[in-house]
């Protein structure tokens, strides 16, 4: 198959970008899309011109790192998967893929389709962990936790910090990224001596970022690879609330 490429081209955080067109041909369907874009990279490296920089690394919607806006689709068309998990059996013949960088103030475009997605690692920095001594391997497992509880931690905990909710959101919201850090430690017994101030940290590191407000369209769970429900933003924000209450000068 062949396709048309508009890749969005940009040498630094500092110039200007612009859309180049690029051929991809004699594709196979099978190939994933960061695949395809190897091919169209090692024929402009024949033809001695600046490859397209994009981010990847383990190529199995583990690590996140693939975020690609596709055809106006952070990740492309294909419903809970990461741009490494698209395939271009999911485009016709002779279409023209338009590729574009996620887009937020806070996601810097550093080169082409590579942003900078530090904000994140700061928010997480600011509260996204557990201090309170819980012993080893042995002293956690000792701590009750119900299966109900276990499986919710854990769906907060598949988000993979990809960004793709900031990208869908019409405001640049992060609000689903942080409400799933919080909740996946909130939830836990462990993480509940640290519960008000994680859930304060994190929402004013978000803040500090240059992050939108939600929007309340849900755009960001239809998004996200990993379908991560927005009934994680209502929990925030409850714990949030009842944070700001017990924590309020008197």
């Amino acid at each position: 198959m062949n396709v048309s490429l508009r890749v969005w081209r940009q040498k630094g955080p500092g110039t200007q970008g612009c859309f180049e067109t690029h051929e991809a041909r004699d594709l196979n369907p099978d190939m994933s899309f960061l695949e395809m874009l190897d091919v169209v990279n090692e024929r402009l490296a024949v033809e001695g011109k600046d490859p397209i920089a994009f981010d990847h690394d383990c190529r199995e919607g583990i690590c996140g790192m693939c975020s690609c806006v596709i055809n106006g689709e952070p990740h492309g068309p294909e419903f809970k998967v990461a741009t490494c998990q698209t395939y271009m059996r999911s485009f016709r013949d002779g279409d023209t893929i338009t590729i574009e960088p996620f887009r937020s103030r806070a996601f810097p475009v550093l080169r082409d389709l590579v942003v900078n997605r530090s904000s994140f690692d700061r928010i997480i920095q600011a509260g996204g962990f557990v201090s309170v001594p819980t012993g080893s391997a042995p002293d956690g497992n000792a701590i009750p936790v119900s299966k109900e509880i276990a499986d919710l931690a854990m769906d907060a905990a598949a988000c993979i910090g990809c960004g793709a909710c900031v990208a869908a959101c019409k405001n640049g919201s992060a609000m689903l990224f942080v409400a799933a850090k919080v909740s996946q430690l909130n939830i836990l017994p462990q993480g509940k001596p640290e519960k008000d101030r994680r859930v304060l940290r994190m929402v004013q590191a978000m803040d500090a970022e240059g992050f939108g407000n939600c929007s309340n369209t849900y755009a960001c769970e239809a998004a996200c690879p990993k379908g991560i429900s927005v009934n994680f933003i209502a929990r925030m924000n409850r714990d949030y609330a009842v944070a700001l209450l017990k924590n309020k000068p008197a």
